[in-house]
């Protein structure tokens, strides 16, 4: 009689990576997981994985039998945990992706409060504009746009406020304000770094017709957090996610430039790892999330 548990057991190393990785994160020790597996492989009659100092790699057999049990384990867990998320107050670590920018929008004022909500549960933030693995980096909920489903499943897909132009009244003070898409072209736009030194924004105006404009400028950055302290800088015009500048406009430290124009269509994708269950405290932190993207929709209008 074949123990569920092992087989189980054997979806978990295989989506963990490694034995080691395993037993952390289930609280055994490495050698027993291993000794587990290679018994499940006795009673199967057939070797499910190679392994080797590095990584563990399935074989032909191994891969056809993850397959086929994955989705009845996480359908079992997903049951157990259904009867019993009623009843679990949102605990524990929560491991959270985004650009590095989401602290801007998602403030640690708005953290705080959180957390003053849900004393028991801690937050990690992995703030980078390049992609992560979501498993590799213990990753339990990334907000990414345009997320791609092969990195996981879309729970959530929220339209936001678009993208927009701003710039410093010092800025302006100084230069003046483009009256057209085509003045872009005469002033100083902050930008991705290019090989040509020029980048083509692309931008919808308020007919929803799409028209493109080459602009360049003396300052080029790799992430739209550095792009948006350079504009609250004066060095020029930016083109940033109109929910990060909420608060500067409020205070004067940033003004719109050609509203009529912007980059619409634009979405929040909530996506966890693959086949992990969602534990409270990540549906409660999603949920704050949501609302603070809600709240400055309506702000924006759509």
């Amino acid at each position: 009689m074949f123990d569920f548990n092992d087989i189980a057991l054997f979806v978990q190393v295989v989506r963990y990576g490694s034995f080691s990785e395993a037993g952390r994160r289930l609280g055994m020790p490495p050698n027993t997981v291993s000794r587990r597996i290679q018994g499940l492989e006795d009673q199967l009659g057939s070797r499910l994985m190679q392994r080797s100092t590095r990584k563990l790699t399935l074989t032909d057999a191994g891969q056809g039998f993850y397959d086929r049990c994955t989705e009845a384990v996480d359908s079992l867990q997903q049951a157990s945990q259904d009867l019993t998320a009623g009843r679990k107050v949102p605990s524990g670590l929560v491991r959270v992706a985004s650009t590095a920018n989401f602290l801007d929008f998602y403030t640690p004022a708005a953290a705080a409060a959180f957390l003053e909500e849900y004393p028991q549960v801690r937050l990690e933030f992995l703030l980078d504009d390049a992609m992560v693995d979501l498993i590799a980096d213990r990753i339990d909920v990334a907000f990414r746009g345009g997320a791609d489903s092969e990195t996981g499943y879309i729970a959530h897909r929220m339209p936001v406020p678009p993208i927009a132009l701003f710039a410093s009244p010092d800025y302006v003070g100084k230069h003046g304000i483009p009256r057209t898409l085509a003045e872009l072209a005469r002033h100083r736009c902050l930008t991705m770094p290019h090989p040509s030194s020029r980048a083509l924004w692309r931008l919808q105006g308020s007919d929803g017709v799409e028209e493109q404009v080459e602009v360049a400028g003396p300052f080029a950055a790799g992430n739209t957090r550095a792009l948006h302290q350079a504009a609250l800088a004066g060095l020029g015009i930016a083109l940033l996610p109109s929910v990060v500048t909420v608060a500067d406009i409020a205070r004067g430290a940033l003004v719109p430039v050609l509203p009529q124009y912007s980059r619409g269509n634009q979405s929040l994708c909530v996506v966890y790892p693959s086949h992990r269950q969602v534990s409270p405290a990540v549906k409660a932190f999603v949920t704050s999330v949501m609302r603070k993207f809600e709240q400055a929709f309506a702000l924006h209008g759509p």
